[in-house]
């Protein structure tokens, strides 16, 4: 088997080495020449990401890259009009006589008007890929925010398909897969834990964001690794031209972000750092709160940086870095003195952490005109430790000083190295090829406990049992052709192969992809995809919230693979509304998931003294649903509605007696409205309203007296039991909230003050139930919420 995998991996990329071994030349056969070049902001000289460049004749084009840079080969003539569009940019057009290959760079500037701006070219049923959606970081930035925290991912929980992981929470549930099914690349570095504070805020700082690209099927053969989806983040580059800055102060946290040349033209950098205060308000608290001397807290911080460095227009060098971290932490000392003079000290240290260190080196290289390289090598880190340290001191006053100490720690986590080539090949305006390959080594280290004591004695001891750590070897190979067959039919046509090492146990998978649009009527497009996806590793969690002490684990010979085949089938359309412009999307979509784990009953991350693989148990799931989107990106109005419609079932050996059982975030009904409004130039005013159908709990459905030995020393003890698995609901859940931006110019830049309220009408959402008492002392259900109505401020500012 592992021959064949070879031999077909040989064979699938044969076409791409005979595409990178031709020859450049300055005149394609046929009289064809090529314009190629980078597009970006004439402000900051950053790329801009699928702006569009198409000749207005033939309306035949192309879209750049996530490097900003395109390709589009025409027939030679005297005279051809290029045009060059992105959302929110004025359109630039210029006419060329096209006898010669050229090199063309151009920079767009942003729409300064309040109206629409002209966009040709860039209509949603053009698109051959569907399930993707791009929210612009503008547009996000004027949304309410919890506690005035702009969060990128809970923007995202307001799409149609995507859940949160609760209230308040972060975490994704897309088309009814689980959070380690989503591939969070920031500058094509993976990120494993992408929470703050237990969930409740993302680890982006929105000020260092140039785009978001969010993909929940039709997956290109460019991705895999997952099964759900795939967000892509990017950091700004940088501005070439000047330096600028922009930060906020909020009511918990801080955040700066500073940019500009190093060289003009040449070299950029960016800083961007955030940080909570939530320890330094508590302080005065705990202080007051303790018999003696004390101290804690706990905040979180991020720290973005990138260089961007141009060699010339054929070589660009980016390095960019992230590290984010969660510090809970308390320290309490005693000290006192016995009559006899003897001392004694107490100091008592609890320490909690986990975070994130990521990091990217890429080249960027044109290889000739139509060829375009990216080589990158990645770092990923992921931690979690915990430690308790106790140290008693005694000191006589006569005699020698007494001192012991035991300390216990637990860390787990993952790492990752990657090394990778990706090839953007423009052969034509009818074809844009993609393909390159890349090797991951994953070290995991699934929990470990080290114990050190140290006795007055002599006695001492240090150990460690747990997992030691495991290494992993993933290799990935991908092809796709984005096709015009006609001017009615495009396709995305592609061959993801995969494969993984680990310990002596070797799995490899071959995942065709495929994605279509159709013209039905000259306005209407039908589309539709089949995507087959693998995944390697695994997420092992008891919680119902992303919690650090959530495992990652690899594949091996007893734990297999993660898989899913999804279909999708929607049609798309721009409709022309009063002169506005709104983009209209629906979708119904279908998805398997197989050997998907969970733990058994009673098992948890601390049972140290069992392997984890015994453990897990593999079961299989289902999602299957219809999804409305309606978007409005430009004009004084923007936002957009998602609706969503769905079904989401699991079904293990061990779990609810075989039988096939509601997922806990199956929801029948999800709705998101999400609006923003420009009153004028210094006000703008933004709203979100969100419902959902209740999560799928499981309750006792009766209750009997116990007849065992146990209800002697406990009368009155009773035994639940328990019905079908998640076969009741919590009340639904819905939430408004509203946010208020006043701006004003200054001598020295801009500064907003912005207000918000979250949770505007004070709805009591249940986070959990639980069975307590009520005043007469029957039983009875009782719910806990947690956030009420929250009012935040901030103050930002540009410069």
């Amino acid at each position: 088997m592992k021959l064949l995998f070879i031999f077909l991996v040989i064979l699938f990329f044969l076409p791409c080495f005979a595409y990178a071994q031709k020859p450049p030349s300055s005149k394609a056969s046929g009289g064809r020449y090529t314009i190629s070049g980078y597009v970006e902001d004439a402000g900051s000289g950053e790329k801009l990401i699928g702006a569009h460049v198409y000749e207005t004749g033939s309306l035949k084009g192309t879209t750049t890259n996530i490097y900003g840079f395109y390709s589009l080969t025409l027939p030679s003539s005297d005279s051809v009009e290029i045009a060059y569009s992105y959302i929110g940019y004025q359109i630039i057009k210029r006419s060329i006589r096209l006898q010669s290959n050229q090199h063309i760079n151009i920079s767009l500037n942003s729409a300064i008007v309040l109206e629409e701006v002209e966009i040709t070219g860039t209509r949603i049923e053009d698109q051959t890929q569907m399930s993707v959606i791009e929210v612009p970081i503008s547009q996000i930035k004027t949304m309410p925010a919890f506690l005035g925290e702009v969060d990128v991912l809970k923007s995202l929980q307001m799409l149609p398909g995507v859940q949160s992981g609760g209230e308040g929470t972060s975490g994704l549930y897309v088309r009814g897969g689980g959070p380690d099914q989503n591939l969070i690349l920031l500058d094509g570095a993976p990120v494993y834990n992408a929470s703050h504070l237990f969930g409740f805020f993302s680890v982006f700082n929105a000020d260092a964001i140039k785009n978001i690209q969010f993909t929940k099927g039709g997956f290109p053969a460019r991705y895999g690794g997952r099964l759900s989806s795939v967000i892509e983040i990017n950091v700004k580059e940088g501005n070439m031209k000047k330096f600028t800055g922009e930060g906020s102060v909020g009511i918990i946290a801080a955040r700066l972000t500073v940019e500009g040349p190093i060289k003009k033209e040449k070299t950029s950098f960016i800083i961007s750092g955030r940080r909570t205060y939530i320890d330094i308000l508590a302080r005065p608290f705990i202080l007051a709160a303790s018999e003696g001397e004390a101290s804690g807290g706990y905040y979180f911080y991020d720290l973005n940086a990138k260089v961007n460095h141009k060699f010339s227009d054929r070589d660009r060098l980016y390095l960019s870095f992230y590290t984010g971290d969660d510090r809970f932490y308390l320290r309490a000392s005693d000290k006192y003195t016995t009559g006899d003079g003897t001392k004694y000290e107490y100091n008592n240290i609890f320490r909690l952490g986990w975070g994130n260190i990521t990091s990217s080196l890429r080249w960027n290289h044109i290889l000739n005109k139509k060829l375009f390289s990216n080589a990158a090598l990645t770092y990923s880190r992921f931690k979690f430790y915990t430690t308790i340290k106790i140290e008693d001191i005694e000191e006589p006053s006569s005699g020698e000083k007494i001192e012991e100490s035991f300390n216990l720690k637990y860390f787990s986590g993952i790492r990752d190295w990657t090394a990778k080539v990706d090839f953007d090949y423009f052969p034509n305006p009818d074809h844009y090829i993609k393909f390159g390959m890349n090797n991951i080594l994953h070290r995991f280290n699934t929990g470990a406990v080290q114990f050190q004591f140290n006795l007055s004695d002599g006695t001492d001891l240090d150990t460690t049992f747990g997992s030691q750590g495991v290494d992993a070897y993933e290799l990935a190979l991908y092809f796709e052709d984005d096709i015009r067959f006609s001017r009615r039919l495009k396709a995305n046509l592609g061959l993801h192969t995969s494969g993984f090492l680990v310990n002596d146990e070797f799995y490899y998978s071959i995942q065709p992809r495929i994605s279509s649009r159709y013209y039905l009527t000259d306005n209407w497009a039908l589309k539709s995809s089949f995507a087959t996806m693998t995944q390697y590793i695994h997420l092992l969690t008891n919680s119902n919230i992303s919690l650090p002490t959530d495992l990652w684990v690899p594949a091996t010979d007893i734990v297999k693979p993660q898989h899913s085949q999804q279909v999708a089938l929607g049609i798309a359309r721009t409709i022309m509304l009063h002169e506005k412009k709104y983009e209209l999307s629906v979708e119904g979509y279908y998805k398997w998931m197989q050997n998907i784990i969970e733990y058994i009953a009673g098992a948890n991350f601390l049972d140290l003294n069992a392997d984890w693989q015994t453990k897990v148990e593999a079961g299989k799931g289902w999602s299957y649903g219809a999804e409305l989107f309606l978007q409005k990106k430009t004009g004084k109005t923007t936002g957009w509605l998602g609706y969503t419609l769905s079904w989401t079932n699991r079904q293990f050996e061990t779990i609810n007696l075989g039988k096939k059982y509601p997922y806990k975030y199956d929801r029948r009904h999800d709705v998101a409205i999400v609006i923003t409004y420009k009153v004028d130039k210094n006000i703008d005013f933004s709203a979100n309203w969100i419902y959902g159908t209740g999560n799928a709990i499981t309750l006792p459905i009766a209750r009997y007296k116990s007849i065992n030995d146990f209800a002697n020393y406990w009368p009155g003890y009773e035994i639940e039991y328990y019905g079908d698995k998640n076969s009741f609901r919590m009340r639904a859940y819905h939430r408004f909230d509203i946010g208020i931006n006043f701006h004003k110019k200054k001598k020295w830049g801009e500064r907003t003050w912005t207000i918000g309220v979250y949770n505007v009408y004070n709805r009591k959402n249940p986070y959990f139930l639980y069975f307590g008492v009520d005043n007469r002392g029957d039983p009875a259900l009782k719910q806990v919420s947690l956030f009420p109505i929250l009012p935040s401020f901030s103050y930002s500012f540009k410069f």
